[in-house]
């Protein structure tokens, strides 16, 4: 069977009705009984959210998936974890809110690490999820469910959630793009918060073009998010396509084998584009592990203080008093990494060691962004690794939770500088996708968008062997 091209009109006919909604879900089931990207699939309910399905805008009728810690109305909210098993949303997220007033349809919700927690979504509390392209492989986290599924070509895009490369990384291990946007660009009003001074809304798409289309239909300022903003008028240029000045790192330290290959041959081919490439060193880079989970882990600790049983979420029955239920609720309702996170957090924020440690992260943060800031004077954008390795297998030891914790710098030097970053398909290790990513400054992602779009020559992703194809017969007049 002859695998259909995946347009506009594609994805408009898998949507196109009540029955194209109800075969859908069917083939969706299927098709990710394999891999476990989602945990909750229904279009026709995604369906019921949009108001008037008859737009004609570049992305009315066309599906997407939400990362399960992001607000759908009606639809579960888990954060991937036994805390939050079958809590229903009784709103929606800001961002899904646009694509729904562009006539999007979300058609369910997709596994993460718990609470975004992790680099592998092996933490999820109700399963994991396989690479598409190799499904012994973890498919990256914590957006993993995000990354797989399009990958799988179940969505053309899912929006994922990126605290310190969680949607870059699972996009590098899977083969897809994935946008981290500056931060405040996107509205943060229905994600749950992990850490709030890192964390953005992220796209991960088939497409530069698809990319592009959701990034600019979410962005802006949000008067229920006070740390969103619109971008300052005429810095969102669009110029800088070609030819490019990219700062390259010098020895990029750490990276396996493949990885440091497909580094250096994306290099070779900005050269052949004729774009000027510029070593530099980054001073601050060695400092970005400690700094990010100082920060992270302390805001993580008073962000999931709210989960206590007695509001919302799984309740501990049967307790003799307060103080136990509480107790009880978050040591069976939460996972070992997220209680490892709340530990690290509590101890930085304590009385005598908020100056050793978060005082202490912040002001080395403050000495990143001068670094990024200066570096941006001299080149248009910086190219990075997005993992020091180019995969590894689910469940295997050949990645420690540490060694994950310590391969994060490549990735949350934009988050804690607050600038945007691209992952881009770049190679490949053997039969698995490898990733690069593209930073550029602030408010500067069509720099980032119009940069991939030459190095790809506008082509889609490679899909994963065994993704979704029409079966016979399915309305194909719709999809003509």
């Amino acid at each position: 069977m002859n695998k259909p091209e995946r347009g506009i009109q594609f994805w408009r006919g898998l949507t196109a009705g009540a029955e194209q909604l109800q075969q859908y879900k069917e083939l969706l089931e299927v098709y990710d009984s394999r891999i476990g990207s989602f945990l909750e699939i229904d279009p026709v309910k995604g369906a019921a959210l949009i108001q008037d399905r008859r737009g004609s805008g570049p992305l009315a009728g066309v599906p997407f998936g939400v990362k399960d810690n992001i607000a759908v109305k009606n639809f579960q909210l888990s954060c991937g974890s036994k805390i939050l098993e079958n809590f229903i949303s009784p709103y929606t997220a800001t961002a899904v809110q646009k694509l729904l007033a562009a006539g999007s349809i979300p058609v369910g919700k997709l596994n993460l690490d718990e609470f975004g927690m992790g680099s592998s979504t092996e933490n999820s509390a109700f399963h994991p999820t396989a690479n598409p392209w190799d499904h012994a492989y973890v498919p990256g986290g914590s957006s993993g469910g995000s990354a797989a599924a399009v990958a799988a070509g179940l969505v053309p895009f899912a929006l994922g959630s990126d605290t310190g490369g969680s949607v870059r990384q699972p996009a590098a291990f899977c083969g897809t793009y994935g946008l981290k946007p500056t931060y405040g660009a996107v509205s943060r009003f229905g994600l749950t918060a992990y850490a709030s001074s890192l964390e953005c809304v992220g796209i991960l798409a088939d497409s530069v073009h698809t990319t592009r289309e959701v990034f600019r239909t979410i962005m802006g300022a949000d008067p229920l998010d006070q740390t969103s903003t619109a971008a300052p008028e005429g810095q969102a240029d669009t110029a800088k396509s070609s030819p490019c000045t990219i700062g390259v790192l010098k020895q990029p330290e750490g990276l396996d084998a493949a990885t440091e290959a497909v580094y250096l041959a994306s290099i070779e081919r900005m050269k052949d584009l004729g774009w000027t490439i510029v070593p530099i060193d980054l001073s601050t880079l060695e400092y970005v592990v400690p700094v990010y989970y100082t920060i992270a882990t302390a805001e993580a600790s008073a962000n999931l203080a709210r989960y206590t049983g007695i509001r919302y979420g799984v309740r501990e029955q049967g307790t003799a008093n307060h103080e136990e239920m509480v107790r009880l609720t978050r040591e069976h309702g939460f996972g070992n990494e997220v209680k490892l996170r709340i530990l690290l957090g509590t101890y930085v924020l304590r009385s005598g060691f908020q100056d050793q440690y978060y005082v202490r992260a912040q002001k080395i943060r403050t000495l990143i962004l001068r670094e990024i800031t200066e570096l941006f004077t001299r080149v248009d954008m910086m190219l990075m690794p997005v993992f020091p390795v180019s995969g590894f297998r689910l469940g295997s030891k050949q990645m420690t939770p540490f060694q994950q914790k310590m391969a994060d710098k490549f990735t949350a030097t934009a988050n804690l500088a607050g600038i945007p970053s691209l992952s881009f398909p770049a190679g490949k290790a053997g039969q698995l996708p490898v990733g690069m990513q593209l930073m550029a400054p602030v408010f500067h992602e069509e720099r980032l968008f119009n940069a991939a779009e030459v190095l790809s020559g506008g082509r889609p992703i490679e899909l994963a062997p065994g993704s979704l194809v029409l079966p016979d017969g399915y309305d194909a007049k719709a999809v003509r």
